[in-house]
Formats: C-alpha cells, sequence, structure tokens
C-alpha cells in the first residue's frame, strides 16, 4: 500500500507546508493551517493535475497552438434562462459547478427544480447528503416538479457514490452538499479540511474522465465566504454565488469564478411558492417607486455582466450628536463613500462633516462598479438641502480626487436601457456621450462636480 504522510493547508490560499507554523507565508494571515492526511498517489501527479483542472489521461503531444482544435464544445441548457446567463450559456459537459449561498438562499431549491426539468430528456442523478429521500420528495410536490426520470441517492460516501454514478453513467450529477461528504481512507470528519478537498478532487476527476457535469452544492461562513479550504476554488470550473436575505423573496446569483464565461455576470430570480422563478426585466423591480418624490432619492444605471440594471439610491443625512459622525452603507463600499464625501466638500464646497451620512441600495443589490460615484454624490446633496431631484432623472459616472467625472464603459448602453423606462433626463460624464440620443432623452455632458451641481 501506498504510504500516507500528513500535510499542513492554509485554508485561505492552499498553500502547503510540511510542518505545522502559525502564519502562513503567501497570504500572511494567522491560524490557517489544518492538517492534512494524505496518500503519496494524490501528492503526486494525480493531485497537480486535479488543481490544473484535468485529469485522467492527459495529451502527451506537443502540438502547435494554431493547430489546436476550436470547435466549441456544446452547452446544455439549465431551462433557467438567469442560471443560463450566469454560466455563461449553459452547462458544459466535464464541467465542475460550485454553488454557495446562506442557509435557506435556495441553493437545494434551484438545482432541484433544474434536475427534474432536466431528467425528463437527460440522465440526471441526485445526491443528498443533508436530507432524506422522503424530505427531498415532499418538497419536489410542494414545488408541482415533475419528479420521473430523476435518479435519487441518499449517500454521504464518495467511493459509494461514484460506484453508482459509474453504473448509471448521468449526464448530470449533483452533490447536497460538498461538505457532507467524506472518504473512507482519511480519519477527519466531514467538512474538514481533508475531507471537502479530497472529495473536491475526486469527484471532478470523474467528472473530467466521463464528461458529466458536476453541480456542488457549497456553504458559506459568517462574512459570505465558501466555507473550505481556498483550493476547493481553484479545482472547479465555475463559482456561483446565490445572494438574497430572509426578508425579501428577491434572489441574485452571481458569477465569482467562470472558465467559460463572463465573471461578475448576475441572474436574478424570485423566490415564490413553487420555487424560484426566473426575473427576466430586474429594472423593473429594482425602480418601484413612491409616486411623491423624496429628497436623497435618484436612479442610476450599473453594468452587471453583460447588461445594464437601474436602481435606486437612497441617502439620508442628519445633524450628528456624535463627535465622529457615522457613514454607513449599504449596498456600496463604505470607504469609498468616506472619500467621495471628502471630494463634494473640497470640489463641491458643501460640508457633511458634522452629519450622519446613511446610504441604500434598493432591492439588496451591491454594486461593485465605480459608474455609481455621482449618483451617490448627489443624492448626498438632495438629502443635504432637502430638495427632492426629478423622477426622471437618471445619471452615471465615475468621480475623480481631483472632481473630475470620468466615463465609464458601455456608456450608450446605460443610456439606451434608460430611455426604454421612460426616464427623460440623464447627467454623464462628457465621454459618455452618444452619437445618436434616443428620442425623448435630454442628455446632459458634464466634465467637473460643479458642472453635475449646476445640471441639477
Amino acid at each position: 500500500m501506498a504510504k500516507a504522510r500528513n500535510a499542513f493547508v492554509c485554508t485561505e490560499c492552499g498553500a502547503e507546508y510540511r510542518k505545522w507554523q502559525g502564519q502562513c507565508t503567501s497570504c500572511q494571515e494567522w491560524n490557517t493551517l489544518s492538517e492534512v492526511r494524505l496518500s503519496a498517489a494524490s501528492h503526486g501527479s494525480g493531485a497537480a493535475t486535479t488543481r490544473a483542472g484535468y485529469s485522467g489521461s492527459l495529451s502527451r503531444e506537443v502540438v502547435d497552438l494554431a493547430n489546436v482544435d476550436l470547435s466549441e464544445v456544446p452547452r446544455l441548457s439549465s431551462t433557467f434562462a438567469e442560471f443560463d446567463r450566469v454560466l455563461g450559456g449553459g452547462l458544459v459537459p466535464g464541467s465542475a459547478v460550485l454553488l454557495g449561498g446562506n442557509p435557506g438562499a435556495g441553493k437545494s431549491t434551484l438545482l432541484l427544480q433544474t434536475a427534474c426539468k432536466l431528467a425528463q430528456q437527460r440522465r440526471v442523478l441526485y445526491v443528498t447528503g443533508e436530507e432524506s429521500l422522503s424530505q427531498v420528495a415532499m418538497r419536489a410536490h410542494r414545488l408541482q416538479l415533475p419528479t420521473q426520470g430523476l435518479k435519487m441517492l441518499a449517500e454521504t460516501s464518495v467511493e459509494t457514490i461514484l460506484a453508482v454514478a459509474e453504473r448509471e453513467r448521468p449526464e448530470i450529477l449533483v452533490i447536497d452538499s460538498i461538505q457532507t461528504m467524506h472518504l473512507e481512507d482519511i480519519s477527519s470528519a466531514p467538512g474538514g479540511v481533508a475531507q471537502v478537498r479530497e472529495s473536491a478532487a475526486a469527484l471532478t476527476r470523474f467528472a473530467k474522465q466521463s464528461n458529466t457535469v458536476l453541480l456542488l452544492v457549497g456553504h458559506v461562513t459568517k462574512d459570505g465566504t465558501l466555507a473550505g479550504p481556498k483550493v476547493l476554488e481553484h479545482m472547479i470550473d465555475a463559482s456561483l454565488l446565490l445572494e438574497g436575505g430572509a426578508d425579501s423573496r428577491f434572489r441574485t446569483l452571481r458569477g465569482q469564478k467562470n472558465r467559460f464565461g463572463a465573471v461578475n455576470e448576475l441572474g436574478v430570480f424570485a423566490m415564490l411558492e413553487h420555487g424560484m422563478k426566473e426575473v427576466k426585466n430586474p429594472s423593473a423591480i429594482f425602480l418601484s417607486r413612491q409616486q411623491e418624490q423624496a429628497p436623497g432619492s435618484l436612479v442610476m444605471v450599473v453594468w452587471e455582466g453583460t447588461r445594464p440594471i437601474l436602481v435606486e439610491v437612497q441617502a439620508l443625512l442628519d445633524e450628528s450628536a456624535l463627535g465622529n459622525p457615522r457613514r454607513i452603507a449599504v449596498g456600496l463600499d463604505t470607504n469609498r463613500l468616506s472619500m467621495l464625501l471628502a471630494v463634494l466638500h473640497r470640489h463641491g464646497g458643501l460640508f457633511t462633516g458634522d452629519q450622519d451620512v446613511f446610504l441604500n441600495v434598493v432591492g439588496g443589490v451591491k454594486v461593485l462598479e465605480t459608474s455609481a460615484d455621482l449618483a451617490v454624490l448627489l443624492a448626498v446633496v438632495s438629502s443635504l438641502q432637502g430638495r427632492p431631484l426629478a423622477r426622471e432623472l437618471v445619471v452615471f459616472g465615475e468621480v475623480g480626487l481631483s472632481g473630475e467625472i470620468r466615463p465609464v464603459p458601455s456608456g450608450q448602453e446605460r443610456i439606451i436601457e434608460a430611455a426604454k423606462h421612460g426616464f427623460t433626463r440623464a447627467i454623464v460624464p462628457r465621454g459618455n456621450v452618444p452619437k445618436t440620443t434616443p428620442a425623448g432623452m435630454d442628455v446632459v455632458a458634464v466634465d467637473k462636480l460643479a458642472d453635475a451641481l449646476d445640471a441639477l
């Protein structure tokens, strides 16, 4: 038998060490090394090929890059257009996809709906390690899903799952969840670093060799990151995160890593009585505004993946009774808010140092790009002066430290999307002014923050 050896793996970056140490020298994090028991075979070339995303028989012939076959691998539709959008067009045979999210976000519901619909035309094996078969059947009955043809297995042993998969030969294999899986020759408990790492490696190896689509459900930690070793994200081909609070019925599916499509693509779903339903026009749900316009409310156009989305940002300023006024932003970067307030004071002449500033992006959307800078500042000015802005106004643009308004990507597409939803006035950077303005749209070009304040 092959000799087993112990190694210490960093749960943050996946770096390996021969002995334990307090700090990981790769990512500089403290107390992140966990002991892993490795066999001689897994430490050799097999593990290296798994981390690279391939396993099995690799091509040992040297070929010219120009002679590589460029024929695109046919994709399988997940039956959800929003799911396919985030995946880059659909499921790729032989790929491993990790779906993470908070408890109750709808991970199992989304995959069960997908598996039941795909099972009507393809061979699907759904493996549950957290629920019994009767619990899954009750959920499928409650969601009114077609249950004929879907193969179910309640098992947590990876060896047993692979044996059943070899016999059934499914086209799609769903594992719910990877934190409950375990290998017999690893002594640690399920959910540990060693079990999650080696279980994912074995399942990914099978998917690559058999050209099977592997869908893994992953838990998340308190800060919203995927639980388990960071090396798990290196093994898989796509990492998706399903976000949504318990107080909202809307869920957003965001791609964090995708070898077959665009990163940061966004899909929007609604959790209804009969399961997840895709939202084909996200801007409509994020623009459910009141009839009477209030100060501090403004609509901006953000770019998510390959499409523009209109969202409303709200600002509230109140005189602070504290020596250090609060800066709270929900859906935006708090540090960037502090920087923008400094720019507003220096180049706009408006002082907010004695005000508590609260910002909120309506609908629970997280804005990750800088095109929201100008809209944030104008919403702050509106709340500070107590003057509501026009309902037909839409704003986007990046604000620099010297007060200049910088252009953002896909400016013309953003203006066209705003015109589709009935907006008639837009304040945009001069570099984003389109050559052909949509009918009924008045586009105001600005170069400086002072110009934008005058345009209000």
